[in-house]
């Protein structure tokens, strides 16, 4: 299934600068140490199911930029490299292009100076791309966005990510090919009509940003009673500190580009 069966991921390691990260509530610096002991740990979940991981160096001149998933829309046609909605969250982007470049044969970008979008605000289904409207996500992005697929073949949707959360990965991530687990607020928008729907168990929200990766379903540590019901459902978890990244509004997701590159 191409929306989770993957042969590349590219991830990026923490910068020392990454304390001084964007995040929406201030909630405390957070531990260097444990952030990269919670990535390598990250890493290694990837690698065990196969898949080749590109690590690249930090960069300190960008404190988010381990957050690389907000840079690249990544299908098996091609990538498109985004326009981030945060103006500080440029130049990582322009980073992670020639890596990119290096893995597929046509790489294209938003451009619209007035266009921003960030691919956290982007869910790829087995049917469709579902895009989020955001602080981060606007309008000309999409529909920048949706002219730069066309030819690919795929169908795009505008939905709309609920106030006052920062993107709309944030409170969903899929889990099968008909499976998505979502916030009961973001499912109750009715974005997801016609999937098999698992709610987060309430108070357990920040748990939605998970990531189906091959066999693994890449989970954060310390929401065990949304974890015992993803495992009763059948799926095979493997938790994950996030504890640090999360002091930073990241998640599961966040922290990699996933991918299987057309020959």
């Amino acid at each position: 299934m191409r929306s989770y069966s993957f042969t590349h991921a590219i991830t990026r390691q923490p910068p020392a600068s990454a304390i001084h990260g964007l995040r929406a509530v201030d909630t405390g610096a957070p531990d260097l140490a444990q952030m990269r002991a919670h990535h390598a740990d990250y890493i290694a979940a990837l690698k065990s199911t196969g898949a080749v991981v590109v690590e690249l160096p930090a960069l300190e001149a960008f404190p988010d930029s381990l957050f690389v998933e907000d840079t690249a829309l990544c299908l098996p046609e091609g990538a498109v490299v985004m326009r981030p909605g945060a103006p500080s969250r440029l130049g990582e982007a322009a980073e992670m292009a020639p890596h990119l470049r290096a893995l597929y044969g046509d790489v294209r970008a938003v451009t619209g100076a007035e266009n921003f979008i960030e691919a956290g605000d982007i869910l790829t289904t087995e049917t469709e791309i579902l895009v989020g409207r955001s602080a981060r996500t606007n309008a000309g992005g999409v529909a920048e966005l949706a002219g730069i697929v066309a030819d690919w073949g795929y169908r795009l949707r505008e939905v709309f990510t609920p106030p006052g959360v920062l993107h709309f990965k944030t409170d969903c991530s899929l889990l099968d090919a008909e499976t998505i687990l979502a916030t009961e607020r973001l499912d109750a928008s009715g974005c997801f009509k016609g999937s098999r729907v698992i709610h987060t168990v309430p108070g357990e929200e920040a748990c939605a940003n998970a990531i189906r990766f091959n066999d693994l379903v890449l989970f954060p540590a310390g929401f065990p009673r949304t974890r015992d019901k993803l495992v009763a459902a059948g799926f095979n978890l493997r938790e994950i500190g996030n504890s640090e990244c999360a002091k930073l509004d990241g998640g599961m997701s966040c922290l990699s580009l996933r991918f299987s590159p057309s020959a």
